[in-house]
């Protein structure tokens, strides 16, 4: 494949700034791209709003843009003013968001998003958040006072295809806004993750107990998206290491391994890795994150996890990856790419630069 190129001799930011040719259909102007962050400045009807759009028109010279995870239904609501994207007034205010990259020439992918168990029933007018197997998520419920998680409902498996519709749908949405692709959120430990790691998938039926039957729901909505929207237009963001939202288990290394070799027969756009810090080392998966990932998948693999740009330029220089995903650079260097092209420094990150949508 075409982004598995490495690029010799190449120092500083170079090997970053070279284009990536995708598939057929996509080819990109770097290897930079910009990492969904959720950032909660849609309206109350989460509704994207004019000040978001102009946020991401911004950034359209990375590479690619990761929009932040966006609502597929109101059964996926986990957080206040989150963007969705099941209505028509969203919809049409997702299309503003894509006109916006696209009039700077860029490229823009739309994140999909349930989070099952990681929810409240207040956001859910009262019913319990869904999940692979009833276990419950400790903590307070983030922006939310007072908000403590709890139980979550066990799916049942007659309820799944639903599920699975309800991706296709908002993926529909998503194109019909212009969208130059969508990426299926399968880390996290939201929805997707959830039937992936053994931590939250207790189940005894054909979607738990062994690694062909924990990837199943994952897989049937990758698929599912795929067919709508085709393949070469469909990214997947995974989260092997169980970082965030679930506890990890030895064995979730042979359900992810299991997993990455699926999606080699899938000629997806990519596989987005999602980490905190790609710099740790992780015993179950014999090193770093995005290494296993290279080992098992042999498509287009993107990185994020703490990357400097120089950190970056020397894994995709050596072949380890392909593009890296930035956020917190992003947030802080509207024009990242623009100042890596001219050697000037990054503005450094700053919690407080979260307050506003520069």
């Amino acid at each position: 494949m075409d982004g598995n190129l490495t690029n010799d001799g190449l120092t500083s930011t170079e090997a970053l700034l070279q284009s990536v040719k995708l598939n057929d259909r996509l080819t990109l102007s770097n290897r930079i791209v910009m990492a969904p962050m959720a950032r909660f400045f849609a309206d109350n009807d989460l509704v994207p709003t004019a000040e978001m759009a102009a946020y991401y028109g911004r950034r359209a010279r990375a590479g690619l843009i990761l929009t932040e995870a966006v609502v597929i239904s109101p059964d996926s609501i986990g957080y206040p003013n989150s963007p969705a994207i099941f209505t028509q007034k969203q919809t049409d205010n997702w299309a503003r968001v894509a006109d916006a990259v696209h009039e700077n020439s860029g490229t823009i992918f739309l994140q999909l998003w349930h989070v099952g168990r990681v929810s409240h029933p207040y956001y859910l007018n009262g019913e319990l958040p869904v999940a692979p197997s009833a276990v419950p998520l400790s903590g307070r419920v983030p922006r939310a006072k007072g908000l403590e998680y709890g139980m979550p409902r066990a799916l049942d498996v007659n309820e799944l295809a639903g599920l699975v519709e309800g991706y296709v749908a908002a993926a529909q949405k998503a194109l019909a806004a212009g969208f130059d692709g969508v990426e299926v959120h399968g880390g996290n430990g939201y929805l997707i993750d959830q039937f992936l790691h053994h931590d939250t998938n207790r189940r005894e039926d054909d979607y738990g107990g062994s690694p062909e039957n924990m990837c199943r729901f994952g897989l049937e909505v990758l698929d599912a998206v795929a067919t709508e929207a085709g393949s070469d237009r469909v990214g997947m963001r995974l989260s092997p290491a169980a970082y965030m939202n679930l506890a990890p288990h030895p064995e979730d290394a042979k359900v992810i391994q299991h997993l990455l070799e699926e999606l080699n027969s899938r000629d997806l756009a990519y596989v987005h890795e999602a980490i905190s810090d790609d710099r740790h080392d992780y015993k179950d998966f014999g090193g770093r994150v995005s290494a296993f990932i290279r080992r098992h998948y042999q498509g287009t693999v993107i990185g994020c996890g703490s990357f400097t740009p120089e950190e970056a330029n020397k894994s995709v220089n050596a072949g380890e990856l392909d593009m890296v995903a930035f956020g917190r650079l992003f947030i802080a260097n509207p024009d990242l790419v623009d100042k890596l092209l001219d050697g000037r420094t990054p503005e450094p990150y700053d919690v407080a630069m979260l307050k506003t949508l520069y």
